[in-house]
């Protein structure tokens, strides 16, 4: 099977079985994370995970090896020859704004590579709206909306989320956009 043919999905079940097979829990986030629940609308040139347990650089190396990626000179990135797409691990912990994601909360996702393990639809629209909120990427927003658009969203854990953001002035217009 060459990584060429996976879609983004594909691609990133594969990294978390190969993280898995060496006990390393982590988590799609991100650009990558929204072409999963935008059914490809967006599109990422990255898969970002964030783990769940304080791994190292190297055993997250170590374990992608496994499938034929390369780490970086910093080891920031990882890469393969038969696909343009990188991997890049975020520092953790698992949080969309000041909101740590439970464990519980995130959503796997059967493919023919294996399960993606993802942000779910709700909290992928938390993550791309912080970005939004906080750093002002008019980009986010529209991602968010591409999720919403075609996900059931938990209207009132977002209104909550809002609240405890210090953003509750915004939910409105973000629901109102999201339900046209």
């Amino acid at each position: 099977m060459s990584l060429a043919d996976l879609d983004v999905e594909q691609l990133a079940a594969l990294v978390c079985r190969a993280l898995e097979a060496q006990g390393i829990h982590a988590v799609l986030t991100g650009g990558s994370c929204v072409s999963v629940w935008s059914e490809n609308e967006y599109a990422s040139n990255d898969l970002d995970f964030v783990t769940l347990g304080l791994e190292s650089n190297r055993a997250i190396g170590l374990a992608l090896k496994e499938i034929g990626f390369t780490q970086d000179r910093k080891g920031r990135y990882f890469t393969h020859p038969e696909t343009d797409m990188f991997v890049e691990f975020p520092t953790g912990p698992l949080m969309v704004g000041d909101e740590h994601v439970e464990e519980q909360r995130v959503a796997n996702r059967e493919t023919e590579t294996g399960v993606v393990r993802l942000l779910n639809p709700t909290d992928c629209i938390k993550d791309r709206l912080a970005s939004y909120y906080y750093w002002g990427d008019e980009q986010c927003l529209e991602q968010a909306l591409m999720v919403a658009h075609r996900q059931a969203v938990d209207w009132e854990g977002l209104k909550l989320w809002h609240r405890r953001e210090g953003k509750s002035k915004h939910f409105d217009a973000f629901k109102e956009a999201a339900l046209e």
